[in-house]
């Protein structure tokens, strides 16, 4: 047995760290040890608040007392009977909640190559979100496109179109400091504005044609119909940002007369299996990611705003509840633990 740190929320708008025991690894499993876990500020937001629509993907998965979580990067201490031993020692990638210790089987554990470390491992799970994203709207090579919001999801949407040769990418935020970043990874134009207030400079800068296609990865149930009159007729809306309510969302004018097509997107649409129809599974979209991250195509160190100790966990998920705009990566170090 080992005594293992967790974070939690009991119920919504609380945080607590919590100790727990944990085994040692059972048949076909191993014992990871957490280096550091990546926050996914939106996500885990709304799953503070706890206010989501019935009926929804958030209602059924958020259970309180509830472990956030997902992106960790970790250290393979023991291995179980029916495992090879050479998983011993491995860096690996995790959908681990933000805890200390893990079981796990390896089929859901992604080595991290020497060269990556592990704060931009961590980004793993997002990337693969964010390139399901772009794959999902078949971007053809030269297309002009946009990006709404430009935090964590925004930013790694962005770099995936530079990646796939969009001619012009522009970024849209109220956040000038977002939008920076932004145009230092890819972006070709940056304008400071809501999606709505946006429509007269993307006219210009498009000569009139719009957007090809524009990705809103804000969750916010106002922005979809904004995102609507900011593409040509047959456009794309690909929404990446999963609103908790969606009774709020709607889509204005244009989606049937223009024949735009809105494509939604999760983590979970990976290949379930590698074939030669359909070969992006979850592990080939990683370590696609991991490649890009070696060929120095596109980076996430420099996105990385914040470190914390776990002890610092409510303080930190506070101040992201009311001062996200100076955030984009938060760490967990679980070294400090």
């Amino acid at each position: 047995m080992v005594q293992s740190t967790y974070i939690s929320f009991p119920q919504p708008n609380e945080i607590t760290l919590c100790q727990e025991e944990v085994g040692l690894p059972a048949e076909g499993q191993m014992l990871c040890r957490a280096e550091r876990s990546l926050i996914s500020i939106g996500t885990e937001s709304y799953c503070l608040r706890g206010i989501f629509d019935p009926g929804t993907n958030w209602s059924r998965w958020v259970q309180y007392p509830f472990r956030p979580g997902y992106s960790m990067v970790a250290r393979v201490e023991e291995v179980g009977p029916g495992l090879d031993p050479a998983w011993k020692g491995r860096r690996v990638l995790l959908p681990s909640p933000h805890q200390q210790y893990t079981l796990i089987t390896p089929e859901r554990a992604y080595v991290v190559p020497e060269g990556v470390s592990a704060e931009e491992g961590a980004w793993g799970p997002l990337a693969c979100t964010t390139q399901l994203a772009v794959r999902r709207a078949q971007l053809a090579l030269g297309e002009t496109v946009g990006v709404v919001g430009l935090g964590m999801l925004g930013q790694l949407v962005t770099q995936y179109l530079h990646v796939a040769g969009a001619r012009k990418i522009i970024a849209i935020d109220t956040v000038q400091g977002r939008l920076d970043w932004a145009l230092a990874h890819g972006a070709t134009h940056a304008l400071c504005a809501t999606a709505e207030a946006a429509r007269p400079a993307v006219e210009e800068i498009t000569g009139g044609r719009m957007l090809d296609a524009v990705w809103d990865v804000t969750g916010h149930p106002a922005v979809l119909s904004q995102c609507v009159q900011l593409v040509r007729r047959l456009g794309r809306v690909v929404l990446t940002g999963d609103t908790p309510t969606p009774t709020q969302q709607f889509l204005g004018p244009g989606v049937v007369s223009n024949a735009i097509a809105i494509l939604g997107i999760h983590a979970m649409a990976t290949a379930p299996h590698y074939s030669e129809h359909s070969p992006w599974t979850e592990g080939e979209i990683i370590a696609l990611f991991y490649d890009y991250l070696l060929q120095k195509r596109m980076r996430v160190s420099d996105l990385i705003t914040h470190r914390h100790a776990p002890a610092e966990a409510p303080e930190v998920y506070r101040r992201l509840q009311t001062e996200r705009a100076s955030s984009i990566g938060v760490i967990f170090d679980w070294s400090q633990v």
